[in-house]
């Protein structure tokens, strides 16, 4: 079951520097349509109960940081990204034209369906970069998988998977797939000159260890590669 991420850490630390007792927390967001005892703002901060989404969002609020530094994550999911920005699910459903009943179930499924007039106002609304709505869009493993494929074989054949995928253009993703491909193919040929070298195996796991560094980082070097198109709304942007 779903439940809004939340770091009792931070928010000691964020009531600390607005210099505010538990008590003063509490009046505070009673008087912002939010009633709370001091006993339930203790709770929260020593993690024996959560704040519901609305509470979440009143104490951000109330203690003038964003509901991110509250909940002591970098959003990835389309439910942290909407709790980011401190909307309801009716209320961002509404925003993008979608039913509440669909939105909720992308959701707790992690798997955007909307259509594309739906997923620009999606982007719109929660500030998504390209590389974040694939992270939203629950398509960062099959990127992962083309990009598995690509780097040890042809990498020519999942150009237009992977161009289909992120909407980039196929020349920023030609190029970026016959880079990690050469990158890749580095490794392997390493691992054979100390083979016929017969050299220990110190110098064998050493290669093996930076190889497997890379494929664990695969879709991170891609969005190296890719640059400034990645961290940049899509939709409007020149060169995708």
């Amino acid at each position: 079951m779903y439940s809004t991420p939340f770091s009792p850490a931070e928010s000691r630390s964020a009531r600390a520097r607005v210099g505010l007792t538990t008590a003063q927390v509490a009046q505070t967001m009673t008087a912002c349509g939010a009633p709370v005892r001091p006993e339930m703002v203790e709770a929260w901060e020593y993690g024996s109960q959560l704040p519901t989404e609305h509470q979440l969002f009143v104490l951000a609020d109330v203690l003038w940081c964003p509901p991110t530094v509250l909940m002591g994550v970098e959003p990835r999911t389309l439910a942290e990204h909407r709790l980011a920005r401190q909307l309801s699910t009716d209320r961002l459903a509404q925003m993008i034209g979608m039913d509440p009943d669909i939105y909720r179930a992308a959701e707790a499924a992690q798997q955007w369906t909307g259509d594309y007039r739906q997923t620009k106002a999606l982007v719109e609304a929660l500030g998504l970069s390209l590389r974040k709505l694939i992270d939203v869009m629950g398509q960062v493993e099959d990127l992962g998988r083309h990009l598995r494929t690509a780097i040890d074989g042809r990498w020519k054949a999942h150009v237009g998977p992977v161009t289909e995928i992120t909407t980039l253009n196929k020349t920023r993703v030609g190029d970026a797939l016959r880079t990690m491909n050469a990158e890749f193919q580095e490794f392997s040929e390493r691992y054979m000159g100390h083979v016929v070298a017969r050299n220990d195996d110190s110098r064998l796991k050493e290669v093996a260890a930076e190889r497997s560094a890379y494929l664990r980082r695969l879709v991170d070097r891609f969005w190296e590669l890719i640059g400034e198109a990645g961290e940049a709304p899509p939709f409007n942007t020149v060169g995708h």
